[in-house]
Formats: C-alpha cells, structure tokens, sequence
C-alpha cells in the first residue's frame, strides 16, 4: 500500500465531486433540457474532450493494451478501425446530427430525434431505443466499475467489489446532481489527465528499455510482431469503428455543442485526441510487454498499464498517472449512466407514462432515479466473477450499439426517402443480429478475449450489416415519407444558426 497514491486518489475523487455539486448548485433553475444537453451551450474544448474522454473508459487504457500484449499485433487493427470511425463520425456525422436534431423539434435524445425526425407520434422508436440502451449501457456501465474494482484492488490491496461501490458512490453523485454539464466538464479534465498519462508512462519505459532488460517478445507470441496475421482480425479490428456511428454517450456530444461554427474547431481537437490515445494504447501493449516481459496474472486481471507505472514512478507520480485509469472508467461510466437516464425519463416516462404532462422537477428526479438504478444492476455485474473481463465486457455492449444505432442514424442523415419503419428495422434487426451472432458463433477458449470467434469476426461487422440491409429494404418496399417529412429534411441540411 502507498498512501501517496491513496492521497491523490482521494484528492482527485473529491474534484470531481466538487464539479456535480458546483453545477447542482448552478442549475437548480434549469430543466430537463439543461439536465439531459446542457442548454446546447458546450464550447468546442469542452465537447471534444467529453466525446473523446466518454468513450475512452478504462478499457482503452487496460483491456486494449493487455490485448496487444498478449496477442501481438494482429490487434492493432482495432485501433486503426477506432481511429478511422472515429474521424469519419466527426467529419460526416457531427454537423447533420446537430442540425437534423434543432430541425427535428430540437430533439434532446437519440431516439427523440429519431422519432422527431419522421414527425410521428407513434412512440415504439423511443421505446425500442430505451430498450437497447439500458441493455447495453447497463453492460458498459459494468465493465467500468470492474476497472475501478481491479485499479484500488491492485494500488490499495481493499477488496475489489468494496472498490466499486465507492467508485460508484461517486460517479453516481456527481451525475445524480450536475447532469450533463457535470459530466462534460469531468469528462474535460479527465480527458487531458488520460491524455498525459498515456503519453509519459510509455515513453520513459522506452528510454529505460536496454538490452539487458529486453524481453523477448517472439518467445511469447511466435508470430507477435505481424499485423497481416489472418483476414478476419483485419475485419474485426476495422469493424470496431463503425460502433461510433450509433454510441449514443458520444453522438449526442454532437447535439450540445454551441453553434456550428464551432463543430470545425470541435472536430480537430477530437480526431487528434482519439488518434493520440487508440495509437499509444497500442505503444502501452508492445513497450509492457518488453519492459515487464510476459506475466499471466497481468493478463488475467488486464494490469500493463498499472504495473508499468507502479514500477517506474514515485508514489505521487504514479498515483496521478494511475489516476488516469480513475479518470478513464468514471468518464465513461457517467455519460452511459446519464444517456441511459435521459431515455428512459425523456423517450419512455413523460411520453408514455406521463403523457407529457412530467413537469421539468419529476423529469429530473425520474432521471436520477434510473442513474441510480441502472448503476446498481452494473455493480451486480461487475462483482460478478463470471461476467467477463473488462475488454470482453466492452466489446459485447459496442457491438450492439454499433448494429442498432449505427445504420438508422446514418440514413436518417444522409437518405431523403428513409422512413419511419425503416428505421425501427434497422434498429430491431441490427440488435438481434449482433446478439445472435454472439452467442452462437463466439468462443472464449483459451484466448485472452472474446474477441475472436469460431467465424473469426466480430459480431459488429455482421450486426451493422443486417441492420443496414433491413433498414433499406423495409423503407423500400413501404410506403415513401411524407411531404412534411421530405420538406424537414431539405430544411434540415440547409439549416445555419
């Protein structure tokens, strides 16, 4: 046990609790709209690192590199998949979604927008939706408190499943209170304190490297050190990015942003970011194998990171880079928490339930009330031992959300004539596909991860498929929108602020 590293944990916790009752505080007078988008008032800084530091959890910086250090490089193509999707989302995605979403009767959620935008009152998309995203957040949610477990179990020696009700405890507090200002400027300061850690601990274990402690990375994998080592790894790893397109914690970072003319600058400074972290999470995998050789217990409990920086650093150093890891499961797990929460109480509650008649005060308790149930269902997971490691967790709930999401909110943007059952197929469709092929065609074995299956490929890349394909054959052979539909559309594309 180092109290340094204890010290600064404890310090860094209390900041972020600090920021939740700061905005608590400041936004008792706003409403659901506040809450759930934070009035549409984030600056281009402050959204890029909340998308990017929402949807870097503590996976980018554990189970990603254990992959790489275990596996070799034949996994570097998920990070080559992460950082193309990512780009292609911010280029072409960010600017529609933002306008489409004012358009669409300034929708503040995923499925309020894709609801708004075939101007139905029929509300089985926003059912459908909230389904799906307490599903798989619920999933994601879990992988997270599974690294705050593994992180104060590893650093401090308490008992893991103790480890994540704290971490929990604040988590759920500051979104509980700030919503989704608080969760964008933690997201903010956690994104650079990721961003720092990533690059200093594995540069100075490069410069420390020398012949003498050298290990021999071939001896561990043969083959370590090829990328082309089989087509459907190609597949897979590129097929990661197309996840982007439908994650609704990182998409409605779109939604918030201040103005379009902001998007540019917003854009610049996200593409870096993620291109920066998928190519040095790659760099943590190759160096910790070298510098620590191979050890099977830190590819059990997915520790390169943290042993790489609890045997180069100093207590306080290593307990603010290993507040990195903190910073990493908490961003992630507040913005699935909260989008969650914004689902259900916006798409499910005051329609359905309330007939929209919810006043802005019940909407915001519904809202936490599902932060906090949502969050206690993850915890049961998490502390369950036969729930997977972090990565495998991970990738379930990406694939699902990639194969539903994805393909209707990319038509919606992009295709004139797409229609409102078109999209609750694509939806439905894409969901079944990717569980399916889940759970039929996937083997654990003796692989360190989930993600190589009995086909070879990841359940994304046929999810996103079937869902597309069912998407625009069920537009196609149903009756065309209408012309108020069509006439959204064209306003939507040519909408300026």
């Amino acid at each position: 046990m180092n109290w340094s590293e204890i010290i600064v944990f404890i310090i860094y916790l209390l900041f972020m609790l600090g920021i939740g009752i700061f905005f608590f505080v400041k936004s008792k007078s706003g409403g659901e709209k506040t809450y759930f988008l934070g009035g549409r008032q984030m600056g281009p800084w402050v959204t890029a690192l909340s998308a990017g530091a929402s949807d870097m959890s503590a996976w980018v910086l554990m189970g990603l590199p254990t992959s790489i250090y275990a596996l070799g490089m034949g996994q570097i193509w998920i990070p080559v998949g992460l950082a193309i999707g990512y780009t292609l989302s911010w280029i072409f995605e960010a600017p529609r979604l933002r306008r489409f979403s004012i358009v669409a009767n300034d929708s503040i959620t995923i499925p309020q927008y894709l609801t708004n935008r075939f101007l139905t009152s029929s509300k089985v998309l926003q059912i459908l939706c909230a389904v799906v995203f307490l599903i798989a957040y619920t999933i994601y949610s879990a992988s997270s408190l599974k690294a705050c477990g593994t992180l104060f179990q590893t650093v401090i020696g308490i008992d893991a499943t103790v480890a994540m009700y704290l971490a929990a405890l604040v988590i759920v507090s500051y979104t509980f209170l700030g919503g989704f200002s608080a969760v964008c400027w933690t997201d903010f300061f956690q994104g650079m304190l990721i961003f720092g850690g990533m690059l200093i601990a594995p540069l100075v274990a490069m410069f420390m490297l020398d012949s003498s402690n050298t290990a021999d990375v071939t001896s561990v994998v043969p083959d370590y050190w090829n990328a082309l080592t089989n087509w459907q790894d190609i597949v897979s790893g590129l097929a990661w990015g197309l996840g982007y397109f439908g994650m609704p914690h990182i998409i409605i970072r779109f939604m918030s942003i201040r103005s379009q003319k902001e998007m540019k600058k917003s854009a610049v400074i996200g593409i870096i970011w993620t291109v920066f972290i998928v190519f040095f999470a790659a760099v943590i995998g190759v160096i910790g194998l070298m510098y620590l050789g191979y050890d099977q217990k830190t590819v059990d409990n997915s520790l390169v990171f943290i042993t790489m920086v609890r045997k180069i650093f100093p207590g306080v150093i290593s307990g603010i880079l290993l507040s990195a890891v903190l910073a990493a499961s908490m961003s992630t797990a507040d913005s699935q928490l909260l989008s969650a929460s914004s689902s259900f109480a916006s798409d499910v509650y005051k329609p359905v339930f309330r007939k929209n008649k919810a006043s802005d005060k019940e909407m915001l308790w519904v809202g936490r009330i599902v932060v906090l149930s949502v969050s206690i269902i993850a915890l049961l997971i998490a502390s369950n031992p036969a729930s997977g490691s972090i990565m495998s967790l991970v990738t379930n709930a990406w694939g699902i959300f990639g194969a539903s999401i994805g393909p209707s909110i990319i038509l919606s943007l992009f295709w004139k004539r797409f229609n409102f059952k078109g999209a609750i197929a694509g939806i439905a469709v894409g969901a079944v596909a990717d569980i399916a092929w889940m759970l039929m065609l996937t083997t654990t074995g003796e692989t360190y991860n989930t993600m190589l299956f009995n086909t070879g490929i990841y359940e994304l890349a046929p999810g996103f498929v079937c869902g597309m394909l069912a998407a625009v054959i069920t537009t196609l052979i149903t009756k065309a929108p209408s012309e108020e539909v069509e006439k959204l559309f064209d306003d939507a594309v040519k909408y300026a602020d």
